[in-house]
């Protein structure tokens, strides 16, 4: 038998495909077809109708639209060589996504979820009594998460993390408009909680105000006490932020909010190394929210479809989206009579697919395992923390020597200053070395020369050693080769992509700014 493999010190070969594969219009034939759709069943639409002549004239297209006309043998072609053009989470350690828990999504979640006809093939307009078992997997999904947070009541209404912030927000106004507290138009958020905790209040027309962090990485809780007025409506905050360093005094932060008259929203987004382990309850928290497709093992699916849990104590739960999952005379069903609601965040009632994932796993994980997982990311994080400090041209900022949860801010400062090559830099290189990428940080940069790294629990030990030795390789190059990494990368499809978006900001928003300056003088 051959010596288990050395991933710490031996770099795999690698080099991706490159088809000069046409975009699909371009490959259509007139006449072909891949499926020939079955026809309408008349006994169907005498019933129902046609489905067209009940729409409004303007709405009714003058022609067909145009649709690639492609065989099968050849739309399957296609497809599996863009595959073999991109990289995922299926085919590299995907370690890098600092504050976007990217886990393993098992496959037997996949078979169910999209495969099964009982769940691709039912429709969001049909009646209750048709989905019981969709409605009970909510209802359940929901119990799992009230568990977990301590928290009375759930909606998977939200698309996502910042959606549920939004409903959150929305939730919070409701609140204290009840109670006649209609001058409560502030939120208090926190540097490195997520943009979303800032974005989303503002997108719901509070004004906020963004804390900065001390030396050690936390927002100070002086300057916190300093903003509370009797305008404050609520703070926003993740814990732990995205340093990775869990707040141990939180409840100082809850409870000087709480003697303001305001409300806390606690985002979770970051709760993979404490799942288990703390609660939103214990905290003192009021509102919060877990992504599904995150910490519970739903893939991302390129930035969507995604699904936030948005999670009320018992004061708030009348005022959560419609519709709400309940129980009633022996079924369940969808609610829409909940008179104090926000209302919809969205259409239907959120992602059923990323719900019954999410059930699948923690039906497959159960209390202990959620635990183990949170004790394994944390682990996870350390060993890469303690390899990662290791190669030159890097450091850790904050509280030098603290331990980090499930996350840590990295620096490329020190590399920069010495060999002139930053983090973009060592992003182009990564991917001739079959990495996905890494996440550097949100804009603006507040850590110069940043990247954020989460390993999860779902990595080895050995896909972190071929990660770190990887960084450590790219590190080298900077210092001792560095006509290698100017050219990166050397083995990917695509040469370069010029993002002139991220590096000309700064044009844009003067450009964006200079015409809305136009647009106001003209009126």
């Amino acid at each position: 038998m051959q010596n288990r493999r050395d991933y710490s010190t031996r770099l795999r070969k690698f080099h991706e495909a490159k088809w000069d594969e046409e975009i699909i219009y371009e490959l259509s034939v007139p006449g072909q077809r891949g499926v020939l759709a079955p026809k309408a069943d008349p006994r169907v639409e005498a019933q129902v109708g046609d489905g067209i002549s009940a729409l409004p004239a303007h709405m009714i297209r003058k022609e067909a639209p145009f649709l690639p006309e492609v065989h099968q043998m050849r739309v399957n072609r296609h497809y599996m060589r863009l595959s073999q053009e991109v990289l995922g989470a299926d085919v590299t350690p995907d370690i890098s996504q600092g504050t976007c828990t990217m886990k393993y999504s098992p496959k037997v979640q996949e078979h169910l979820v999209s495969r099964n006809p009982n769940v691709v093939e039912v429709h969001p307009l049909q009646d209750d009594s048709t989905i019981q078992g969709m409605l009970e997997i909510y209802r359940k999904t929901e119990d799992f998460m009230k568990e977990i947070s301590g928290m009375d009541a759930f909606s998977f209404h939200s698309g996502g993390g910042a959606n549920s912030c939004f409903g959150g927000a929305s939730i919070i106004r409701a609140y204290h408009g009840a109670r006649g507290d209609t001058q409560r138009d502030e939120i208090v958020t926190t540097m490195f909680s997520h943009p979303c905790d800032a974005g989303a209040p503002a997108t719901a027309g509070y004004k906020v105000i963004t804390l900065m962090p001390d030396d050690k990485g936390y927002p100070d809780i002086e300057a916190l006490k300093s903003v509370l007025s009797e305008r404050t409506a609520a703070i926003f905050v993740t814990n732990p932020e995205d340093t990775g360093i869990f707040n141990p005094r939180i409840n100082e932060y809850v409870d000087a909010a709480h003697e303001a008259g305001a409300l806390c929203y606690y985002d979770q987004a970051n709760v993979n190394g404490i799942m288990g382990i703390t609660r939103a309850k214990e905290a003192g928290f009021d509102v919060i929210h877990y992504n599904l497709h995150k910490t519970f093992s739903s893939p991302h699916g390129g930035m969507g479809p995604g699904c936030g849990a948005l999670g009320v104590t018992a004061k708030l739960k009348k005022y959560l989206p419609i519709p709400r999952v309940e129980f009633s005379g022996g079924k369940y069903c969808l609610e829409y009579n909940c008179l104090e609601s926000i209302g919809r965040l969205r259409s239907f009632y959120g992602n059923i697919h990323i719900v019954i994932r999410a059930y699948m796993w923690i039906m497959q994980m159960g209390g202990d395992g959620i635990k183990e997982a949170a004790v394994c990311s944390v682990l996870n994080n350390q060993y890469l923390m303690k390899k990662v400090a290791r190669i030159p041209g890097v450091t850790i900022w904050y509280e030098k020597g603290k331990r980090r949860i499930e996350q840590c801010r990295y620096s490329w400062e020190k590399l920069k200053e010495d060999t002139g090559f930053g983090t973009e830099d060592v992003t182009k290189r990564l991917i001739d070395f079959g990495m996905e990428h890494y996440w550097t940080s949100h804009h603006p940069w507040v850590v110069p020369e940043p990247f954020t790294l989460e390993p999860c629990e779902s990595y080895s030990k050995d896909d972190i050693d071929e990660y770190v030795a990887i960084l450590n390789q790219i590190s080298k190059e900077c210092y001792e080769t560095p006509e290698i990494i100017k050219a990166a990368p050397h083995n990917a499809p695509i040469h370069n992509i010029e993002n002139y978006y991220i590096d000309n900001h700064e044009d844009i928003a003067a450009t964006w700014r200079q015409w809305l300056k136009r647009k106001d003088a003209a009126k």
